[in-house]
């Protein structure tokens, strides 16, 4: 190949790069009225409580520190950056917490991956155009006070995202032997109620509803059993 020849080919391949980068469109969005949402997700009971257990955290995504832009602490906040309609892909978020990805960062950082059932629940609320669903029925059952079945899940939705270690503010929640300590010193159901000299838990977002305190409440007076 010839010097000439060379150029021309080096030309053509900055020419090429040039038009490629000039054609970059915008990502799908899908319009608002197919934005009809999944019946089965509701954004307060379903999709909040990820946000606010996992990535709303000081130091991370609250309303204080909203760390690199994102403040993920509301549906306001949570759709103005990182979440687009109908468009998996191209939701800058969905990339961060279930895809490990040259250059993005995975979340949350230094604390374990959302479980798959967050995951299936965050990705399909995306593809159905990421709405706020408003009032929902609650699926709670206060009478459900097994450790397993009841309380365990509640402590995954709304606790271990900042309560995953020994070390953490707080000390951990992932275990059953750490619940029921929480449990028996009163600090568990003082948090979680609010309650006068009790840290209201979570620290930001939506305070558990009236059921779901009553059922940590009466799992803790029938013992705090692991059953």
């Amino acid at each position: 190949m010839t010097t000439k020849q060379i150029l021309l080919a080096g030309i053509t391949f900055i020419s090429t790069c040039i038009i490629a980068y000039s054609c970059t469109h915008a990502p799908y969005v899908l319009p608002v009225n197919q934005r009809t949402g999944d019946p089965s997700i509701c954004f307060e009971r379903d999709i909040l409580p990820i946000f606010i257990s996992n990535c709303a955290k000081s130091g991370c995504h609250d309303a204080a520190s909203h760390e690199s832009g994102y403040s993920l602490d509301n549906y306001t906040n949570i759709m103005k950056k990182g979440i687009v309609p109908g468009n998996v892909a191209a939701s800058r978020i969905w990339e961060s917490v279930a895809i490990k990805e040259f250059g993005i960062e995975t979340m949350p950082p230094a604390a374990p991956a959302l479980s798959a059932t967050d995951l299936y629940l965050l990705r399909r609320w995306i593809e159905t155009g990421a709405v706020d669903s408003g009032a929902c029925n609650s699926i709670c059952d206060s009478n459900n006070i097994s450790y397993s079945a009841g309380i365990q899940p509640l402590m995954q939705r709304y606790c271990t995202g900042c309560h995953n270690s020994n070390s953490a503010p707080g000390g951990s929640l992932t275990d059953y032997a750490s619940v029921r300590e929480a449990a028996v010193n009163g600090n568990l159901i003082g948090n979680i109620a609010h309650l006068p000299g009790y840290k209201p838990m979570p620290t930001t977002g939506v305070m558990l509803t009236a059921c779901e305190i009553a059922q940590v409440k009466k799992w803790v007076t029938a013992g705090a059993l692991n059953n």
